[in-house]
């Protein structure tokens, strides 16, 4: 088939690369130039492993390219949305600039029987309201929501093989018609038994927010427990590895520590909110306040915390902060947890040095402020504390008695509970970490 993606950031360059592995020709329209140069030079313009192994491969096909120009993705079959929905400013509301724009953009080269397939995380309500723009402005050209559910460091295999397939579609015949076009998409997804749900716009479009409401929910679940722990002595790690021995609560998500960040939970629950507060239906997710509140303690504890093991005071104190981008195997810093402790502190007078594997670029365009260095050595040199923010795999496995020659004070803060702890304490460390009595 044909294929358009419109958008190629993190979703829709690894979608339009992925697409390709599948079989498809694929053209990838974005507005950023510079970001479209990169793509045609099969350069990654952002980190995510595996992914520009995917991007040369798919290019050498000659079947995948890269345009700002969306008269290119004339005669494409399907048409697949990937714009981001970040956070309006001063409100919880997604902002749906563009997407809209991206419809309008197509419009000109639309026709009919062709699919628009949004994969964009949007409110509720959205593919309908475009589904009668397009329906009003080409007859006969469909819209499909088909909401993706990547992870950031697993995207490649979450695009290739991801756990379930979902299609919101038109009533009516219009609706096979769209379903039969992306079953032919991923055909060889589809081909592996990959479980599918077939529904309305409306449940499409709540899986994705529904699902990330959830996982967020858990998360902040977890901390809540450990801010319990920490009142009564209990251990936090302990704890979720009790009850997520039970099959109906699970282990995963249960790591309690800076919560989480990035680009999609945070802004995501927040326009849940909004979306419930316009239909009238704000009272069913009150909890997610307090979701996002518990989500945001944990930033604040963990200056405390660091205050605390400095002897009551940040002013002069040399502190490390390991970690910037939002999660490990992603250069991704959007609503960084790690990065935000690092600017309190420095607010408080602690002199911070941040290193990350994959985003001390991106954090120092877009926190000149802070100090970043290139290896958590350099970090870490005459430190007073060490604070371990962003769990990547380096981090755990450090050796802590050579690290331990770095610093001036042996103090690790473990804001994720990814280290070991016996291992560190042997080595002469101080341990702390968020939830668990200290060590």
């Amino acid at each position: 088939m044909r294929i358009s993606v419109i958008g190629c950031g993190y979703l829709g360059a690894v979608h339009a690369a992925s697409m390709v592995e599948l079989g498809h020709e694929v053209v990838g329209v974005d507005v950023d130039e510079k970001r479209v140069a990169a793509l045609c030079a099969a350069r990654a313009p952002f980190y995510e492993p595996g992914f520009e192994d995917l991007l040369q491969r798919a290019l050498a096909t000659g079947r995948l390219g890269f345009s700002t120009d969306v008269a290119d993705a004339a005669g494409a079959q399907v048409h697949f949305l990937c714009v981001g929905t970040p956070q309006k400013h001063g409100e919880y509301a997604a902002d749906l600039r563009y997407v809209d724009a991206a419809v309008e953009s197509l419009l000109a080269v639309l026709q009919p029987g062709e699919v628009v397939a949004g994969k964009s995380t949007v409110p509720v309500g959205t593919a309908a309201r475009l589904a009668d723009l397009v329906g009003g402005k080409v007859p006969g050209a469909l819209v499909a929501w088909n909401p993706e559910f990547l992870r950031e460091g697993f995207a490649v295999q979450d695009t290739l093989h991801p756990d379930r397939l979902v299609y919101g579609l038109p009533a009516g015949p219009d609706g096979g018609t769209a379903e039969r076009l992306l079953d032919e998409v991923y055909a060889p997804i589809v081909a592996r038994g990959t479980p599918k749900v077939a529904t309305d716009y409306a449940t499409a479009e709540m899986v994705k927010t529904a699902a990330n409401s959830f996982l967020a929910t858990k998360i902040s679940f977890i901390n809540a427990m450990a801010e319990l722990c920490e009142a009564t002595g209990a251990d936090v790690k302990q704890l979720a590895d009790a009850i997520g021995h039970d099959d109906r609560i699970g282990r995963r998500f249960l790591n309690a520590g800076l919560g989480f960040g990035g680009g999609c939970l945070p802004k995501d629950i927040r326009a849940f909110m909004a979306r419930a507060g316009e239909l009238g239906a704000d009272q069913a997710l009150t909890f997610l306040r307090e979701v996002d509140n518990i989500n945001m303690r944990r930033r604040i504890r963990m200056v405390e915390l660091a205050r605390e093991v400095l002897d009551g005071s940040l002013l002069g104190k040399r502190v490390a902060v390991l970690g910037a981008a939002f999660k490990p195997d992603s250069d991704d810093i959007r609503d960084s947890p790690a990065l935000n402790v690092a600017a309190q502190l420095q607010l408080q007078g602690a002199v911070v040095r941040v290193t990350d594997p994959a985003a001390v670029d991106n954090g120092r365009r877009e926190w000149p402020h802070l100090d970043f260095a290139a290896t958590p050595e350099e970090a870490a040199e005459r430190a007073n504390a060490v604070l371990v923010l962003t769990e990547w795999r380096q981090y755990r496995e450090l050796d802590p008695v050579a690290f331990g020659e770095v610093v001036a004070s042996r103090r690790v803060l473990d804001g994720r509970n990814a280290l070991d702890r016996e291992a560190w304490t042997a080595a002469g460390w101080t341990y702390r970490a968020l939830g668990r009595r200290a060590g």
